[in-house]
C-alpha cells in the first residue's frame, strides 16, 4: 500500500494541533473519531491507521519518618507506549494495538517475562453505540482503571486502584450505550480468562465482569467523563455514576489478572462503585472498591515465578476494601490544583502483611495541550495504622515531578 507524502505531512501537521476540543483517548475502544495522531489512509479508503506515542518522565523522592537517612530517589521513564488504532475494509471492523517499552509496564517483576503487549483487540461495531470486542484489552472495571493513564491528574492512580484493579485480560466484551428517557447510560460486560496478560496456558476458571454507568445530567463535553479534571470547563453541571462486579473463578494469580502466580487457585469477588462530577472548572470524583475471597493466603508457584524453591514463599490476595476521593479546580492559563485522600483497609486475615493506610496528596498541574503535554508536581503524606501523631515512625512523605508528552 503506497502512502502519498502529502497525506503524511498533512497528518503530521494536524497532530501538532491537538487540544482539549478533540475527543478524549479511550482504552476500551479504537480511538479513531475526532482524535488527531499521525494518520495513514489507503487510496481507496479501505485501510486507516492512527499512530500515536506517549511517554512519562519522572523524578520522585520518598522518605520514612523513622529518624534514619533512608530517603529514596526515583528517576526513570515511568511509561513509554506506542499505539495504533484503525480499521480494515470498513469502519465497522476496527482494532487497537498498544505496546509498552518500560519494565514497570511489562509485568516483568511478577512474571519474569517482558510482555510488551498491553492491548491487541479487534472490534466489530454494529453502530457507534453498540460494539463487541475479542482480544486482550482492559476489563470494564473501576472508573480510574477504565480511564487511560494519559488522562490522569495525578502522576499515578490511587492505592485503591493498585490493590483491587482488574486491569487487562483476554476474552470477549459487549458494550452498549442507550438512553432511558433523556438520560444516557452505558452497559459493559466481559468474559475473560481471569489470568490477565497471558504468559502461559490458562486454567479452566473464567472471569465474569460487568459495569454500568448513568449520566442523569447528559453527556460530558468531548467524553470528559473518561478523563480527570474539568479541562473542558463544563458550562452545565455533569455527573456520571457507575458501578460493577467481577467474579474471577479459580484464578492462579494473587490479584486475579495481576500479581505473582500461586500454587492453589482461589476465587476473587470484586465489587466497585464510583462517580465523577464536573462544572465550570471544578471536578470531584470518588471510588469505592471491595474484594472478598474465602481464603486469601497462598504460596508462590515456583515453576512460574523467579524463586529458587528453597522455602515456600508466602503469597496472598488483597482482601479488604478502600475508598478514594479527589477534587480539583482549573485556574487560568491551564493551571490546575488538586487534592486526593485515599483510605485502604485490609481484612484481618492479611493484617500481618498489609497495613491500614491513610494517604493525603496535593497536586499542581500545568496543561499546555490538555493531557497530551502537561507538567505535574505532586506531594504526599502516608499514615500507617491510624498513627497520625503519637507513633509516626512508620509514616512517610514524598513528592513526584512528572512530564507527559504524547501525540
Amino acid at each position: 500500500m503506497k502512502i502519498k507524502l502529502q497525506i503524511f505531512l498533512a497528518a503530521l501537521s494536524c497532530s501538532t494541533l491537538t487540544t482539549a476540543s478533540f475527543a478524549q483517548e479511550r482504552d476500551d475502544r479504537a480511538t479513531i473519531l475526532n482524535f488527531k495522531g499521525i494518520q495513514f489512509t489507503s487510496k481507496d479508503s479501505l485501510f486507516y491507521t492512527n499512530f500515536r506515542f506517549r511517554m512519562q518522565n519522572r523524578l520522585g523522592f520518598n522518605n520514612v519518618l523513622d529518624g534514619e537517612d533512608n530517603g529514596k530517589f526515583d528517576a526513570r521513564i515511568r511509561r513509554l507506549r506506542m499505539r495504533m488504532d484503525g480499521y480494515i475494509y470498513t469502519p465497522r471492523i476496527s482494532y487497537s494495538v498498544q505496546l509498552a517499552f518500560t519494565r514497570s509496564d511489562q509485568d516483568f517483576d511478577d512474571t519474569g517475562v517482558a510482555n510488551i503487549v498491553r492491548d491487541a483487540v479487534l472490534f466489530y461495531n454494529f453502530s457507534d453505540d453498540f460494539y463487541i470486542s475479542f482480544g486482550q484489552n482492559k476489563l470494564p472495571g473501576n472508573r480510574q482503571r477504565v480511564n487511560s493513564s494519559g488522562q490522569l491528574q495525578f502522576a499515578d492512580r490511587s492505592l485503591v486502584n493498585t490493590n483491587f484493579t482488574l486491569d487487562r485480560d483476554f476474552g470477549f466484551s459487549l458494550n452498549l450505550s442507550k438512553k432511558i428517557g433523556n438520560m444516557p447510560f452505558n452497559a459493559k460486560a466481559a468474559i475473560s480468562t481471569g489470568e490477565g496478560r497471558p504468559v502461559q496456558s490458562t486454567d479452566k476458571g473464567l472471569a465474569y465482569t460487568g459495569r454500568i454507568e448513568f449520566l442523569p445530567l447528559g453527556q460530558f463535553t468531548n467524553g470528559g467523563d473518561y478523563s480527570e479534571g474539568d479541562i473542558e470547563r463544563e458550562e452545565r453541571p455533569k455527573i456520571s455514576i457507575g458501578g460493577g462486579y467481577s467474579y474471577n473463578d479459580n484464578t492462579t494469580r494473587e490479584g486475579g489478572q495481576t500479581g505473582r502466580f500461586v500454587e492453589n487457585p482461589f476465587t476473587l469477588k470484586t465489587s466497585f462503585a464510583d462517580m465523577i462530577f464536573k462544572y465550570m472548572g471544578f471536578a470531584y470524583q470518588a471510588e469505592y472498591m471491595r474484594r472478598d475471597v474465602a481464603n486469601p493466603l497462598n504460596t508462590v508457584d515456583d515453576q512460574l515465578n523467579q524463586h529458587d524453591g528453597s522455602d515456600p514463599e508466602e503469597a496472598y490476595a488483597f482482601k479488604g476494601w478502600g475508598i478514594n476521593q479527589q477534587t480539583s479546580y482549573l485556574l487560568n492559563k491551564g493551571y490546575e490544583v488538586a487534592a486526593r485522600y485515599t483510605y485502604l483497609k485490609p481484612h484481618q486475615q492479611i493484617r500481618s502483611y498489609e497495613d491500614q493506610i491513610d494517604l493525603m496528596e496535593v497536586g499542581l498541574t500545568k496543561y499546555l495541550k490538555a493531557h497530551r503535554l502537561k507538567f505535574q508536581l505532586n506531594a504526599n503524606y502516608t499514615v500507617k495504622n491510624g498513627d497520625f501523631g503519637n507513633n509516626f515512625q512508620r509514616n512517610s512523605w514524598g513528592g513526584t515531578f512528572q512530564v507527559e508528552l504524547g501525540i
